[in-house]
This record gives structure tokens, C-alpha cells and sequence, in this order.
């Protein structure tokens, strides 16, 4: 190895998907090498077949050890599963072979990260629906990370500048997700808030917990729920030394945040959050009918490795057009390396 930089291994996601034009364009930063080690855990022939079509001044490293890994600019390396047919491949379209081949990228950057072969895990998007049809019933990337680590206290946080949100539930429907804001889960989430803002260096996180319904509830007037749970959780978490705040209206506690009031929000359920975040970070030119920005990262928090990712999906309608947006990976893999950095 030519540097102690962080190995950070990047899924390439569903192969049908924006992820490896993506990957391609990142990796082609002088930038991204010199804060990190990368090797995308792909399919060679696809990231090949990305090349030729969208930048034909990368080489390509297939090695099935990380340990052959070059690390160097203008060289992607790539280790190899090798599950692709890509005369078979289509191109933005839900398949099965694609999601099992999404799926076996994500299981083996775990396994690689418990082994201590990679010091932490970038994730492309994969289709929840390829996934489903390739056979498997997980939610999506969050869940998978927890079976395989074995993890039962994480969450999901969205980070777009100073904008930080965590999240109580999140790939539930609406009715269920207001079943789950609970005393002890709400509590959980409030420490895993505080834990990351600590990992990223923030000394003294004010952590600001937003209410389930409108204003808070006022007082029980439209809802008990910050009464009986949310309020009962902050004030647990105040006992045990964390500055938690609120219940704050979800109306204004995102802009405060991003004002700087807060460093962390702890949204009740996954729009909540998502939401604001997207709005911040998410930037689409009508004239120009493209994306000018599409930035934002998702950190899995309560999990053994290090894990982060791009915040958006799979984009079939843009996929293999060359007009995939990778601000988001590149903010994906810069965050892994500021974790990493921190613990």
C-alpha cells in the first residue's frame, strides 16, 4: 500500500441503475485519491462497459483480494464478483439478475469490513423492487447492513452541509411509523444522534427532536404523543448528560438547523426528514431538464463498520445516458473518510 488512507470499498449498485456512471465520474477525481484508498466491489465488465461509453481515459484493476489493489488515479480497481451477464443487462429496467447481483456487492463490502480487509463501506443505489425480485425481503440498504452485522439499535441519518437529520423509523408506512414513536425508541435514536455528531467531531452536539404532529401537538390539542412519549424520552436523554431539545415543531426545526441552532435533528419518520434534506441538497433546472445538483449523504449509524451512501436511487429514467450527477458519492465518500477519521 502506498499511503495509510482509508480503504473504503464502493458498492456499485444495481448494475442497471446510475451506479456505475456514477462511480466512474467520481473516481476520476484527483481529489478522492488523495484522501482515500477506493475500490468499488462491482462487476469488472460493467464498470468496463462504463468506461467505453462515458470515459475512455480509465484503465481498470480486476483483483478478487483487496490486497492487489493499485490505489491509483486514472485506474479503477475493482474487486471482482464477476455475476453480470451484460449482454443480458437492461439498461434502466427493473431485473432480477441485476438486484441479486446489487444484493451480493452489498454482502460481500460487509463481510470484507468485518474482516478488516476495508476500513469502510460506500454504497450506490440499488431498486427495492430488483432486490424483491431477485428473492430477497429486506427494505432496503439500512436493513441489510443490520442482518449482516447483526445489529439491533441503528438508524438512518441524512447530512447535506451542516444539515444533519436521524431518523425514529423509516421504510414503514405512514400509519405504522406513528405506532413506532415510542419512549425507548425515541431515546435510542436521540443517543445514536449524539454518538455521530461526537464521531464528527462536534464537541458538545445540541441535538433538537422534532414533534410528530402539527405544532407539537399544542399541549395534547392535536395529538398526546409528545406528551406521553416523545417529552418523556428528551428529558431521559437530558439525564443522561446529552443536550436534547424540544419537541420542535417539524415546521421550523429543519431551518433552524441548517441556520445553525442545531447540529443533529431527530426527525419521527422517514419524510419527515428526507424532505427538508432533499429540498437542501437536491437541485433540478427545468430549463436545462437535468439535475444541477444532486448532493446529500445517508450514514447508517449503531453499526460495527463504517457505512455511507448516496441519498437518491437508482434513477432508471437517466441511467446509462451519461447525465448521472455524482455529487452525492463524492459527498458519500468524503463523510466515510471524515467518520473514519474521527474513530
Amino acid at each position: 500500500m502506498k499511503n495509510q488512507n482509508p480503504i473504503l470499498g464502493i458498492t456499485m449498485g444495481d448494475p442497471s441503475g446510475v451506479g456505475p456512471e456514477i462511480i466512474i465520474k467520481a473516481l476520476s477525481y484527483k481529489s478522492i485519491y488523495e484522501i482515500c484508498n477506493p475500490i468499488v466491489i462491482g462487476d469488472a465488465k460493467v464498470i468496463k462497459k462504463a468506461i467505453e461509453l462515458f470515459n475512455n481515459d480509465l484503465k481498470i484493476n480486476a483483483a478478487d483480494e483487496t490486497k492487489n489493489s493499485k490505489f491509483t488515479l486514472g485506474t479503477i480497481d475493482v474487486y471482482d464478483l464477476n455475476n453480470v451477464d451484460v449482454d443480458k443487462l437492461e439498461c434502466g429496467k427493473v431485473s432480477s439478475m441485476s438486484g441479486k447481483a446489487a444484493f451480493e456487492y452489498i454482502e460481500a463490502a460487509i463481510k470484507l469490513a468485518l474482516d478488516k480487509k476495508i476500513d469502510g463501506t460506500v454504497t450506490a443505489p440499488i431498486n427495492k423492487e430488483s432486490i424483491k425480485k431477485a428473492g430477497y425481503k429486506f427494505a432496503g440498504h439500512t436493513e441489510i447492513y443490520a442482518h449482516f452485522t447483526n445489529t439491533n439499535d441503528y438508524t438512518m441519518m441524512l447530512a447535506e452541509g451542516n444539515l444533519r437529520v436521524v431518523h425514529v423509523s423509516t421504510h414503514v408506512s405512514l400509519r405504522k411509523a406513528c405506532d413506532l414513536v415510542k419512549k425507548e425508541k425515541i431515546l435510542k435514536t436521540i443517543e445514536l444522534a449524539h454518538s455521530a455528531c461526537l464521531g464528527l467531531g462536534i464537541k458538545k452536539p445540541r441535538v433538537a427532536v422534532a414533534g410528530l404532529n402539527p405544532h407539537s401537538g399544542e399541549n395534547g390539542l392535536f395529538g398526546d404523543e409528545e406528551i406521553e412519549e416523545i417529552m418523556p424520552a428528551i428529558n431521559e436523554a437530558v439525564s443522561k448528560g446529552i443536550n436534547a431539545q424540544g419537541p420542535v415543531p417539524a415546521d421550523t426545526v429543519f431551518s433552524k438547523a441548517k441556520g445553525g441552532m442545531y447540529d443533529i435533528v431527530v426527525a419521527m419518520y422517514h419524510d419527515q426528514g428526507h424532505i427538508p434534506l432533499k429540498v437542501v441538497g437536491f437541485d433540478y433546472d427545468e430549463e436545462l431538464q437535468k439535475w444541477k445538483s444532486v448532493s446529500g449523504v445517508n450514514i447508517t449509524l449503531g453499526l460495527p463498520i463504517l457505512r455511507t451512501s448516496v441519498d437518491h436511487g437508482t434513477a432508471f429514467e437517466i441511467a446509462w445516458q451519461g447525465v448521472a450527477n455524482e455529487d452525492s458519492l463524492v459527498n458519500a465518500i468524503e463523510y466515510a473518510v471524515k467518520l473514519h477519521s474521527n474513530n
